[in-house]
């Protein structure tokens, strides 16, 4: 049969050449240099299958806060309204509460499957994509409050009445001629805010973020301002998010914000250089060496850090190295106990401590001055440091109620903190981590997932160890899921409502660049067979290929059934930002 191919499955099957030749006579398509793009990525067939046009009525909802983003838009006609944090977003909140629901095996069905499933290893009914088999992107999702039918047949969640449930003065307005949604479409994060169509009659161009991302690469001019945009927003809408600001009033916030840098670190194809260092088998220092430093121990305290998405190490000089005492996400902060001091103490006291931006890391960097005029004056109380003393040693005299044993179950181990971040582990949401002093290697987890995956188990059980902790390949549906960057067809992406990472597997084209891209090499590439049990063959008679990894059982009403079915208490799915858990887990 014919090998699947990139635009096997357009964006929108009703998308015409005069639909195109619109899009480019207007700006700012029709700026774009085309011979700028290769000719085996022409950018008339980005348009044609990357993008399409969507009509929505005042009130209709676009995004909805919380869900991942795998596409971004650009305003043709009319304008929408991005709703802010406040109490009127409360209220908005509690309409669009229900997320939208994943389609579960019922009791019958999962026994049912038990006796179902194939003895030949992974059998396809179908591989390739057609046009009457293919779901076209329509949503449906019956349990929010209000539903309409477009023209097309799609249906749309819209407001009733938009004044009665969101002040106008609340919201921020975007017009014609503007991008948005490519923040949580680029960085591969959830939507940071409800966006609804404010117009009667609003037109977009929603773009897969695979077209955004050949645009942007071929197009400096657009780049530039889709980057622009990127921080700008990104800088306004997390300092709002943030706990320690979130007691300032709309004046305050607005001076922090202006007197905020917003910094990037590393690339977003960060994987590219980690997976050189591990081919070269470089030692712990060269790898940290390969990690931009951001506040570096011994410098002044002068400015706070503020993780808006990414990781970063936290390290102190040891010998002639580094010791790697924690690492930092999203929301987190650094330096606070230091900057508080010297205004408390009217003192210089340096950093205490390295941190650097492991793989891409963008930041928010508030000079002192502005904490010390505008936050720290009515700081909360949870936030004001109570371990710091001049000297600049921890004191713990505030914690003595903290046994010595609660003291030992709450901390992480140097070597297992220096695996978690050396091996990026701190990434994964869903991580499998196995207790090799409990494990009797039963196999059951094993055996499990088989059953849930038609007789083809999605993971390994083997993986990087340190002392009897193992971290398992298997997918851990990583905060930065970087093997969706290369996809070409978009067939690996997020679960709207939940976060999983899953593979479309008709519209997989066996590329095999979200296995090559990978860090953790937990998807593989399988040949698929018929239902003779042949190997499919395309017609230059080679193998066609899938790429297959754990999809943390999405269907199963139980969850991840390698979890649920461990005799043993040995295996657990873990969010490695979640230190706490992760220690208490550690140290049982």
């Amino acid at each position: 049969m014919e090998r699947p191919q990139r635009w096997d499955v357009p964006f929108d099957f009703n998308m015409t050449d005069g639909d195109v030749s619109y899009l480019m006579g207007i700006a700012p398509f029709n700026d774009i240099e085309e011979q700028k793009f290769p000719k085996n990525l022409p950018l008339r067939d980005i348009v044609k299958n990357d993008t399409r046009i969507v009509n929505f009525k005042r009130g209709d909802i676009v995004v909805k806060e919380g869900d991942y983003g795998n596409s971004a838009f650009f305003i043709l006609e009319g304008d929408v309204r991005v709703v802010l944090h406040n109490d009127y977003s409360e209220k908005l909140e509690k309409i669009l509460l229900q997320k939208q629901e994943i389609k579960r095996r019922g009791i019958f069905s999962s026994i049912f499957q038990l006796f179902t499933n194939s003895k030949i290893a992974e059998l396809r009914k179908r591989v390739r994509a057609s046009k009457n088999a293919f779901s076209d992107n329509k949503e449906s999702d019956e349990s929010l409050a209000s539903l309409r039918e477009d023209e097309s047949g799609n249906k749309r969640l819209f407001l009733q009445d938009i004044p009665g449930i969101l002040n106008e003065d609340k919201t921020v307005l975007i017009g014609a001629g503007e991008f948005f949604g490519e923040i949580s479409a680029l960085g591969r994060t959830p939507r940071s805010a409800t966006i609804y169509a404010s117009s009667e009659n609003t037109q977009l161009l929603e773009i897969k973020w695979q077209g955004l991302r050949d645009i942007r690469k071929y197009t400096p001019a657009i780049k530039e301002h889709i980057d622009n945009l990127y921080r700008e927003r990104s800088l306004e809408t997390h300092l709002k998010e943030s706990e320690i600001f979130a007691h300032l009033s709309e004046g305050d916030l607005k001076k922090v914000a202006d007197a905020t840098i917003f910094k990037s670190l590393g690339s977003f194809e960060w994987f590219s250089s980690y997976q050189k260092l591990i081919k070269k088998e470089a030692d712990a220092n060269s790898r940290l060496n390969d990690e931009p430093p951001i506040i570096e121990q011994g410098v002044i305290a002068e400015d706070l850090v503020l993780i808006r998405s990414g990781f970063a190490r936290i390290s102190e000089k040891s010998g002639n190295g580094h010791r790697t005492k924690g690492y930092l996400g999203k929301g987190q902060i650094f330096g606070l106990r230091e900057i508080y001091h010297n205004w408390i103490e009217k003192d210089d006291m340096p950093f205490q401590d390295t941190i650097r931006a492991v793989g891409h890391t963008d930041i928010l960097i508030v000079p002192s001055y502005v904490l010390e005029e505008i936050v720290f004056p009515n700081l909360p109380k949870k936030f004001i440091p109570k371990d710091i003393g001049r000297s600049g040693k921890l004191n713990f005299s505030n914690q003595k109620h903290i046994t010595k044993r609660d003291k030992d179950k709450s901390r992480i181990r140097t070597e297992v903190l220096e695996f978690i971040v050396e091996k990026r582990y701190m990434n994964g949401q869903k991580t499998m981590m196995i207790n090799l002093d409990r494990c009797t290697r039963c196999d059951d987890c094993v055996q499990a997932c088989s059953v849930s995956h038609g007789g083809n188990p999605r993971f390994v059980r083997q993986g990087e160890h340190v002392g009897s902790l193992m971290v398992a390949n298997a997918c851990m549906h990583c905060q930065d899921p970087v093997c969706m960057i290369g996809c070409p067809t978009g067939a690996i992406g997020r679960n709207s409502s939940e976060g999983q990472i899953t593979i479309n597997d008709i519209t997989c084209i066996g590329c095999q660049t979200c296995a090559n891209s990978c860090p953790y090499e937990n998807i593989k590439m399988v040949q698929v067979k018929d239902q003779q049990g042949a190997f499919v063959l395309d017609g230059n008679n080679r193998p066609i290929l899938k790429a297959t990894k754990c999809d943390l059982c999405i269907e199963q009403m139980g969850g991840p059934a390698c979890e649920t079915s461990c005799p043993h208490d040995a295996l657990v799915r873990m969010d490695m930002t979640d230190r706490n858990r992760l220690a208490k887990w550690i140290n049982r």
